[in-house]
């Protein structure tokens, strides 16, 4: 009988012993994964001669809607305008330059040789815009492409001396004297990128913005000289080439230039004004694109940001770089 009654005792005890026991801990929640980084933007500014003043126009209005790139890549006059903004112009002071501009400043006639400008002018004369500075101390990541004259390839520069790469890259052969560089001559850089989508995207770029500036052959319009027929040849020959890249661009911004030929320096400030209409058209799209890369948590419109700091700390290109320039 006294069995019978220490048992409920005892499963009395054990109910009250398992209530008061304390509970184990719950587990923690893994923190929420990190928002993913904002795309790295590029732009892409292409060859057209005395058209690459509408990229001006072009940045103009990215800048106004607070659109900074992360890397520039240019080819021909788009090298021009690419490493002059990537120096820390802004797009007015771009301006100013391009109306102060005349054909003296780098058009350094010859009468024999290679070319009809031997172009040190031009590379003196981008070489004072950006205080000697090489590429790799500029501003904004900058690079541009040539064309190696004994092999047709491309040649992307990256580092050493600015205007050399741009002289390089902006030598039409024919008007322009080849460019020397290490031993090695160097041509337009528009015969093999007339605008340098793949290599922004070799260059790390996750948003690419490309200004095409070329515009299509119009049958009717004759070549008023020797030049224009040359740069009509130029223009078909690269046809091809941008139907293949501008697929590859997330942006494609195409001014209409109509009526502008790419040796007309005096429809500068008109080039200019297409630029900006250009820009200003493709820009929901821009912002659409964009928001659709960043984050949940940030904002779809692009935030306006003051203008280029001209005095910035050097970045350098985030790629390896070919053989440097002297």
């Amino acid at each position: 009988m006294k069995l019978l009654s220490i048992r409920p005792l005892a499963f009395l005890l054990l109910a009250v012993c398992a209530a008061c026991a304390t509970k184990p801990p719950e587990p923690t929640p893994a923190p929420p994964a990190p928002p993913p980084p904002p795309p790295k933007v590029a732009l892409v500014l292409g060859g057209g001669g005395a058209r690459g003043f509408a990229h001006i126009g072009v940045l103009k209005m990215l800048a106004a809607q607070g659109l900074k790139p992360d890397l520039i890549v240019g080819t021909s006059a788009g090298s021009v305008a690419g490493a002059l903004y990537a120096a820390g112009y802004n797009a007015f002071d771009l301006q100013e330059m391009a109306f102060a501009l005349d054909r003296a400043t780098i058009a350094d006639w010859s009468m024999f040789g290679k070319g009809l400008i031997r172009g040190d002018a031009l590379e003196k004369f981008v070489n004072k815009a950006v205080r000697n500075r090489p590429i790799e101390a500029l501003d904004i990541p900058f690079a541009c492409v040539a064309t190696r004259l004994d092999t047709g390839k491309a040649v992307l520069f990256q580092r050493g001396n600015v205007g050399a790469a741009v002289r390089a890259s902006s030598s039409v052969p024919g008007v322009f004297a080849p460019a020397v560089i290490d031993g090695h001559e160097y041509v337009d850089g528009g015969l093999v990128a007339p605008v340098p989508i793949q290599y922004a995207k070799q260059l790390g770029a996750d948003f690419i913005i490309a200004v095409d500036v070329s515009t299509p052959v119009n049958p009717s319009v004759e070549p008023s000289g020797k030049l224009d027929i040359l740069m009509r040849t130029f223009e078909i020959m690269g046809q091809s080439i941008r139907a293949a890249e501008l697929p590859q661009a997330d942006i494609v911004i195409q001014p209409d230039l109509t009526g502008i030929s790419s040796s007309n320096f005096e429809s500068k400030q008109q080039a200019i004004l297409q630029g900006e209409r250009a820009a200003l058209a493709a820009m929901p799209q821009i912002r659409a694109k964009l928001g659709e890369r960043m984050s949940p948590h940030l904002p779809t419109t692009i935030p306006f940001q003051p203008g280029l700091n001209p005095t910035a700390g050097p970045r350098t290109a985030p790629s390896t770089p070919p053989p440097a320039l002297e």
